[in-house]
């Protein structure tokens, strides 16, 4: 089982760290006292094998000496468990912004004020920072950086890509809520009102064939490849991980069953990790 303990500055992001381990199967628990740490390793051990891999968040939320995590750690050590300290720093200027911003109140902040509350934090966990594995400072990181960081680190052989979802959708049933990007093909050519093409989908051939024998189609779908051509770099450099990108027409039939299709093929041939999702293709 692989195990790491995250611990660092109050609003230097161990919440973030967190969520990115999630995406790369780390089971998170945060806040976790460090008595119980031996514990939680053995029932965790004792699963055979559904944890593989657990992080666990221990700050000064917890009012507990650090006296006490390093026992715990010890104790991890004699019953046979490895482990790794993941540090998460950010300098004083950058706390105090960040608590200014949320509103939130510091964990030590008794009657000193926020700066004092923070360096009083940075030498209580002295003694865990010069015991850590790894240390992230995340003083003007990005998400997209932070999460490159850690995929670097913990990330082992998986290769991080961003995930498309393409869906077709009818307007008369609503806009899908799980949208990122949506785009309205209503103007193009409906086969709708070709008898012989109106009880077949976007899938049949016919079909496509004729939203695509048109100009206007094949120039729609040439400029929609060019803008997520431009997009889904900038997405993954920001840290998005998935992207859902929804077609409407009027019913989710035809038109845009037929764009979908043909953009999946193409950001699939680009590369990209892609699922194609026809949400109202069943209904009449």
């Amino acid at each position: 089982m692989e195990m790491l303990i995250i611990s660092g500055l109050s609003g230097a992001g161990k919440s973030r760290v967190a969520a990115a381990l999630e995406d790369l199967d780390f089971y998170c628990v945060d806040n976790m006292p460090a008595a119980l740490m031996p514990l939680f390793a053995e029932l965790c051990a004792a699963t055979r094998g559904r944890y593989e891999r657990v992080a666990l968040v221990s700050d000064i939320r917890g009012r507990e000496g650090f006296d006490q995590l390093f026992s715990a750690l010890d104790e991890l050590t004699s019953r046979g468990f490895d482990y790794k300290i993941l540090y998460v720093d950010a300098t004083v200027e950058t706390v105090v912004k960040r608590y200014k911003e949320t509103r939130r109140r510091h964990p030590l902040d008794d009657a000193g004020g926020l700066e004092s509350a923070v360096l009083r934090e940075i030498e209580m966990l002295a003694p865990v920072r010069r015991r850590a594995d790894f240390i992230i400072d995340t003083t003007g990181m990005t998400l997209g950086r932070l999460q490159r960081t850690l995929f670097r680190l913990f990330g082992a052989d998986r290769e991080q890509k961003l995930r498309v979802s393409v869906m077709s959708f009818g307007y008369k049933y609503g806009i899908p809520i799980e949208a990122d990007l949506v785009f309205d093909v209503r103007f193009l050519p409906n086969p709708f009102y070709v008898p012989e093409l109106r009880e077949k989908s976007g899938t049949d051939p016919d079909v496509r064939d004729y939203v695509f024998n048109s100009d206007v189609s094949r120039q729609f779908l040439l400029r929609l490849e060019e803008m997520l051509d431009f997009l889904l770099p900038n997405y993954e450099e920001e840290g998005k991980l998935t992207v859902t990108v929804c077609l409407g027409c009027t019913g989710g039939h035809h038109r845009s069953v037929a764009v979908a299709e043909a953009l999946g093929e193409y950001l699939t041939s680009m590369g990209h990790e892609v699922e194609c999702i026809h949400r109202d293709i069943g209904k009449s």
